[in-house]
């Protein structure tokens, strides 16, 4: 008797319980590290120390695990069919931000909406409902795709469209992970080789065009080609991430014991909260972290591997890519590897909207996960 392995495509069966249980333990540490990461930040702004850990509560993990337990419920067909109106939607709220007395600005940007006790970002919402239209668009053009007039040129002007509202909020970091998120689908689902080369030329010209037109960008870059310029500075916000990081040796100074917090590091409660975790908690739990992520990382693509229709594999891929790319990039940018870019940590990082679009963006997979095409095993004679 040998096993042997077949394919079932069976409605439903059980979730991918290892990708819930990783996701769960990344949550609840993030309200952890949060907790810890805020405080000061927290009671200089709002004279209340858990101020972000409440909010990060309330209007974050609690209305993001009700979307996630809907989405994982919900038939992920569902958004094949609502996905032209949600883009539609969103592209609204995008131009909404730049109305006065709608739109809210902060330190010269407007990427939020204010909605009286609590503010919406629609960029972060952008990633989710883009990549559902982006999934039923792809999934209808099928060999088209390797058109240029048919799948290369649409794909651009829709991607376009998107991003260039994004930008000009500005937010470039969020523009980057859409961006990185798209192509990547866009090649998995069968586009040109060629089409794609091509647009990762110009991609490479627009970056440097953004950071001519933007001197805090320029400033970023030289800063990531050379650290040791201006630490007073240009250079300031990398190197005291670095100085944290370094701090924090193996085992670090112990939870709650960052000196960096202290208004030294900038952003601790956003983009470099990764830096204030090394600091207190050290190498061998940043590493742990990074192991969870990964592992998120490899479930996803198994399910996008096993997704029964080419609509569920592309959200499967654009979501993994989305989270995996962030949560990279985030710690890459925190140790020098790659410039600054403002690009927060999956569930850690402070943000309402931004972890309520992720967790329903995981229930999603979720769902994916129940309808893939289950692997069983069986028996027969040699």
């Amino acid at each position: 008797m040998r096993p042997t392995q077949n394919r079932t495509n069976s409605r439903y069966h059980a979730p991918d319980y290892i990708l819930i249980a990783v996701l769960a333990l990344i949550v609840f540490l993030g309200i952890i590290l949060l907790s810890s990461a805020s405080t000061v930040i927290g009671y200089e702004r709002f004279g209340d120390s858990n101020y972000y850990l409440k909010h990060q509560l309330v209007y974050g993990v609690l209305i993001g695990a009700f979307g996630f337990w809907l989405a994982a419920r919900l038939d992920y067909h569902l958004w094949e069919k609502l996905a032209f109106p949600l883009l539609i939607i969103t592209i609204g709220l995008l131009i909404v931000v730049f109305i006065p007395g709608l739109g809210l600005g902060l330190k010269g940007a407007n990427r939020w909406i204010n909605l009286g006790g609590f503010t919406l970002q629609p960029a972060e919402l952008a990633k989710l409902t883009f990549l559902f239209y982006l999934a039923t668009w792809l999934q209808k053009r099928g060999e088209g795709l390797k058109s240029f007039s048919y799948g290369f040129l649409p794909f651009l002007v829709l991607l376009g469209l998107v991003a260039g509202l994004i930008i000009l909020e500005p937010d470039f970091s969020t523009m980057l992970v859409l961006c990185f998120m798209a192509v990547t689908v866009f090649f998995i689902a069968g586009a040109n080789l060629v089409h794609v080369t091509w647009l990762g030329g110009a991609s490479v010209g627009l970056f440097l065009l953004l950071i001519k037109i933007a001197p805090y960008r320029a400033a970023r870059f030289t800063v990531f080609l050379h650290p040791e310029v201006d630490p007073q500075g240009i250079g300031y916000h990398i190197n005291q991430a670095l100085l944290a990081i370094g701090s924090g040796g193996l085992f670090g100074l112990g939870l709650g014991h960052s000196r960096q917090k202290y208004n030294y590091l900038p952003e601790a409660a956003g983009d470099s909260i990764f830096a204030v975790i090394a600091e207190e908690l050290g190498f061998i739990f940043c590493l742990f972290l990074i192991v969870l992520f990964v592992v998120l990382m490899i479930r996803g693509f198994k399910i996008a591997r096993q997704a029964p229709d080419a609509f569920g594999k592309y959200v499967a891929i654009g979501i993994v890519t989305w989270i995996s790319f962030q949560a990279f990039f985030n710690i890459a940018a925190m140790v020098g590897i790659v410039p600054i870019s403002g690009i927060p940590l999956p569930f850690i990082s402070h943000g309402s909207t931004a972890i309520v679009t992720s967790l329903t963006a995981m229930g999603v997979l979720v769902n994916i996960s129940r309808q893939g095409q289950a692997v069983v095993s069986t028996s027969r004679k040699r």
